[in-house]
């Protein structure tokens, strides 16, 4: 979700890699180990959580989360959590980075020190003041001063055990001061209306003059206004601490008025700091991409450049080729390039190109694509994005039950468990090889017409290049359907989103060892025996030492190969897209019924939406309510406002609407995304909607009486979309623009060995021979295109950085101050011109 900003689009994303913690402090029981678990949270929203590891002290997790960022945020924060069976879970320790330090770790794996967790340096949100400071002459004519303090309301604040009901306390810090003021307390919110004043007396010690307020400036300094922020709580362990601001009378300058937002700050309490590692530590790997998209005429010059590399010769001469070239590794190139080309329709051009060039640039027939080059990265990539889908059908039933059986099938001597019998573990990993060797063969009508073109491709130009060899055709496909697709998804599902986390130690070993099979099932080697440095998988790969195997994989690889298109039937065997759990409000079907909410268990597939009572039910027949596809309307956010609950969207139906909370931002975002890219096809779509709900006979946000009446604020669902990708052709050519630029220095260094290699013929120099440059010529030429279309990008986003510099305003509530912004906020003011009351 982009936020708008002068014009420009603004996205957000974090990829994390949450590899393990280690040195976690015991259990002060007798047991010492400990059940964690890690969870991932923009400021206090929890949007992710790892699967729990027990019984250690030095959990590994090795999980991935990628997530689009819908809000602003100040800090993006780990906790460790051990579990507890009988009470709440407690919380070991966390590890917070700022947002302006996300750079700093960008891409690195990095311990982390964990610190301890408190309430009062959990806090989030905002709040606005006014200040001001007034003159009263008392009846004895002394002249005194008043502080007015106005608090007016708070945004984002945290909610506490599942509700938020909050209050302000004012206090004036100084010598002798009053104690503090509260305001009234806003019930189920956490974005507070409070609009309360407050006055405090402020010592007058010199004489009254007309120009200015006549408080010396050292008393002034002396003062403070303290504002907390408290969750008022029925519970008898008190009230809880949200966050405060101390705001130094100084701000009040010679105007003696100060409006301005504020962040709520962690309370100094005095606690001891720990020891470095006292609480354990965690290593992460972070990476926080945050793109400037200006309007689509902007990216012309580079866009084209790129979509026409397919038809650039040699295409290694070409723009996206260079991009290669340049960058540290081939990964980031590939993957803003297959994005871009499959919005574009240019994938299986491009990509035909790039593999011919690689193919005829090998040698040995035996090495094709072995190694991690722009076309294999591409190809990979490109099969991530088109084949998911197929992945999940093909794969996705029987990895859930390897997952849930936890049938043994270690068929190392050495590591078999006392209990387990390596006949019996054999034939359960022969059964589990077998049944996924035969999806897999039988799934060619079903792979995406896209990787079918590609792969026709590879056949093409490997049976060209290297005639000698009959089975070339063969191993070209079977290096990326299985080495590279099927295999690594079988290893790893949750890495492919067949499976929510990292599968437990057992799992994971059977998982390994059908990997293996499958892979060597798959690459029709000569000897598949000799493929194993292990004795006992050599041995039990004679299972498999059949014609049929080889003939089943060649005719998949025929099937998926061939130059023959088909349409795409619709698959009749429902895909399950999404599920878990929300809350949804009844909807009212029965005229006197009640309009609860309930926790309930959501299934999408591509045929229906259904809710089921629990997790459970929804393995059987009985969805309590069951929406096709036909009958979605539309899919909406639902205004806070409606029933004072947070991440709410409606899912609109013919006669009515559907009311749903999903458990954070995030979650809203992704069920609403793929609830409206499986539904955008239907006819009857609506264009308007209601933002808020109907209560008590009328509409919230249009106060019409009608529950029929047509919508008041246009959809926000876009054009038609594959659901299998959703792709934003400008945010993709911006980072490709930021890529190059990253690597400037690069294309520099590329345009000079072009020049070394077109007058100098002798030896190639060292420092240029990283460089694919088949014509120096026509290299030469795309570089000054592509350098100039970049630096023409680089001005552009210069201007903008300046302009917004120039018109940011510390303390308005899209630039609250905080504990690093209040120097630019007091620098800010300095500036300004000044007055005299």
């Amino acid at each position: 979700m982009a936020v708008e900003e002068e014009g420009l689009r603004v996205f957000q994303s974090v990829k994390i890699k949450i590899g393990e913690a280690k040195n976690i402090p015991p259990y002060p029981g007798p047991n010492k180990m400990r059940d964690c678990y890690c969870t991932v949270n923009l400021d206090q929203e929890e949007v992710f959580r790892t699967k729990t590891i027990e019984k250690s002290l030095c959990p590994f997790y090795g999980e991935d989360f990628y997530c689009e960022i819908p809000r602003s945020f100040r800090h993006l924060s780990f906790y460790i959590f051990d579990r507890d069976v009988f009470r709440r879970d407690s919380s070991i320790g966390k590890v917070a980075v700022k947002k302006e330090d996300l750079q700093k770790y960008h891409g690195k794996d990095h311990w982390f020190p964990l610190q301890p967790v408190c309430a009062d340096s959990e806090v989030q949100g905002k709040v606005h003041l006014e200040l001001r400071l007034s003159e009263v002459i008392t009846d004895s004519g002394v002249i005194c001063h008043k502080l007015a303090t106005r608090v007016l309301e708070c945004q984002d604040l945290p909610i506490v055990n599942g509700q938020c009901d909050p209050y302000a306390a004012v206090s004036l810090l100084g010598p002798s001061r009053s104690e503090a003021k509260k305001t009234k307390v806003k019930r189920k919110t956490n974005n507070p209306q409070f609009d309360e004043v407050f006055f405090f007396e402020v010592t007058k010690p010199l004489s009254y003059t007309k120009r200015h307020f006549d408080v010396e400036e050292d008393d002034v300094d002396k003062l403070a206004l303290k504002v907390d922020l408290w969750n008022a709580s029925n519970l008898k362990f008190g009230d809880e601490f949200l966050g405060e601001v101390r705001v130094p009378l100084k701000v009040l300058g010679q105007s003696g008025v100060h409006d301005a937002w504020y962040f709520l700050l962690p309370r100094d309490n005095g606690h001891k700091s720990l020891k470095a590692d006292e609480l354990g530590s965690l290593r992460l790997n972070i990476v926080y991409t945050e793109d400037h998209v200006f309007p689509t005429e902007h990216y012309n010059p580079l866009r084209d450049l790129l979509l026409q590399s397919a038809h650039v010769e040699p295409v290694s001469a070409s723009t996206a080729h260079i991009l290669g070239e340049v960058c540290r590794e081939k990964q980031e190139a590939a993957v803003p390039l297959v994005r871009l080309f499959l919005h574009y329709g240019k994938i299986v051009p491009f990509l035909s190109a790039i593999a011919h060039a690689e193919i005829n640039r090998t040698q040995d027939p035996n090495t094709i694509f072995r190694g991690n080059s722009l076309t294999s990265k591409c190809i990979d990539e490109t099969m991530k994005l088109a084949g998911m889908h197929y992945l999940r059908v093909t794969l996705k039933p029987i990895i859930d039950e390897i997952c849930t059986d936890h049938k043994p099938c270690e068929i190392d001597p050495v590591k078999l468990k006392e209990s387990e019998n390596l006949d019996t573990n054999r034939e359960n990993l022969r059964q589990y090889v077998d049944r996924i060797f035969n999806v897999i063969t039988s799934s060619g009508v079903s792979c995406p017409t896209v990787m079918c073109d590609i792969f026709f491709a590879l056949r093409e130009s490997a049976a060209s290049r290297f005639q000698v060899d009959p089975d070339v055709r063969y191993t070209a496909v079977s290096s990326f359907i299985f080495l590279r697709f099927f295999a690594p998804a079988i290893l790893s599902p949750n890495l492919f989103h067949l499976r929510p986390h990292h599968p437990d130690p057992c799992t994971s070993r059977t998982l390994t060892l059908i990997s293996k099979t499958i892979q060597t099932l798959g690459s029709l080697a000569k000897s598949k025996s000799a493929n194993f440095k292990e004795s006992y998988m050599a041995a039990f790969y004679d299972y498999f030492n059949e014609q049929k195997y080889a003939d089943a994989v060649k005719n998949f690889l025929d099937l998926i190969s061939s130059s023959a298109r088909w349409d795409q039937k619709s698959i009749e065997t429902p895909i399950m897209l999404k599920e878990g759990f929300m809350i949804k409000r009844a909807q009212g079907r029965n005229r006197f019924g009640l309009k609860n909410f309930k926790k309930r268990w959501f299934r999408l597939t591509n045929h229906e939406f259904t809710y089921h009572k629990t997790k459970g039910n929804a393995k059987g027949e009985g969805a309590l309510c069951s929406i096709p596809i036909e009958n979605i309307l539309a899919v909406e956010r639902l205004e806070e406002e409606s029933f004072k609950m947070k991440n709410m969207f409606q899912v609109i139906q013919p006669e009515r609407a559907l009311y749903i909370q999903a458990n954070n931002c995030v979650e809203a975002r992704d069920w609403i995304d793929i609830l409206t890219k499986v539904s955008q096809c239907n006819r009857k779509r609506l264009s308007t909607y209601h933002p808020s709900a109907y209560l008590n006979g009328h509409w919230l946000c249009c106060k019409l009486s009608a529950d029929a009446a047509p919508g008041c604020t246009p959809c926000t669902g876009g054009l038609p979309a594959n659901i299998q990708l959703d792709v934003d052709g400008d945010r993709e050519t911006e980072r490709i623009y930021s890529l190059y630029s990253t690597y400037m220095a690069k294309l520099v260094k590329m345009q000079e060995a072009c020049g070394s290699k077109s007058v100098y013929d002798g030896p190639e120099q060292e420092e240029y021979s990283t460089f694919v440059i088949d014509d120096p010529q026509e290299t030469y030429k795309t570089l000054r295109l592509v350098i100039s279309a970049v630096q023409t990008l680089e001005q552009q986003h210069m201007q903008y950085k300046r302009d917004k510099f120039r018109k940011t305003k510390y303390g308005s509530q899209e630039h609250p101050i905080g504990d690093q912004s209040f120097q630019c906020y007091i620098r800010q003011q300095s500036e300004s011109s000044t007055y005299s009351i």
